[in-house]
């Protein structure tokens, strides 16, 4: 299973990012609106070289992520990005979105719990029967919002690569929520 965790929106903190970073994840997802192109390059690359073996995103700046060289999550206003340019991640709040994203690398399907702030949830069993439906080649899928340790054994399905989250890898220690993740 794929995890992935996402930066709280709280700025660069070295110290805490690199507890995270380091804690067993697979990829890191930076979401800092705060953050100045410059300083979120500098992130970016500082991330890279704390763990190089940890896939890397960057969310809504594709000059960032091109100079960079890692991926671009690109929220739900961004223009689409061409072919080749970056690995894109888009978020899927509605299974309508399907077709116009299959040529995305990765989708987060979100939310799919109750999470402040985000809407109306999912839910597994309209996630599991969207999976369902699903070819079994695309992008890559993980899940998104309210997902923590306790309910991600819930959440299984051959098409779902993994999760993605916030608060289980910020919120208390992240390489024992790994563990918890990797456990279930």
């Amino acid at each position: 299973m794929i995890l992935l965790a996402i930066t709280p929106g709280v700025g660069f903190h070295r110290e805490d990012w690199r507890s995270v970073l380091c804690s067993g994840l697979d990829a890191f997802l930076i979401r800092e609106k705060g953050l100045s192109p410059r300083d979120l390059l500098d992130a970016a690359r500082w991330c890279q070289d704390t763990a190089p073996e940890v896939g890397l995103w960057v969310a809504g700046r594709l000059d960032v992520a091109y100079a960079a060289g890692c991926g671009l999550h690109a929220p739900e206003d961004h223009p689409e990005v061409g072919p080749g340019l970056v690995p894109v991640s888009r978020p899927l709040h509605a299974e309508g979105q399907w077709r116009e994203r299959i040529s995305a690398d990765q989708l987060l399907i979100s939310p799919l719990f109750a999470t402040p702030g985000k809407g109306l949830p999912w839910g597994w069993e309209r996630c599991r029967t969207f999976l369902d439906a699903l070819p079994e080649a695309g992008p890559k899928l993980l899940a998104l919002g309210g997902i923590n340790p306790a309910n991600a054994p819930l959440i299984r399905h051959p098409r779902l690569a993994g999760i993605a989250a916030i608060r289980p890898f910020w919120d208390g220690n992240p390489a024992r929520a790994v563990a918890l993740f990797r456990e279930g």
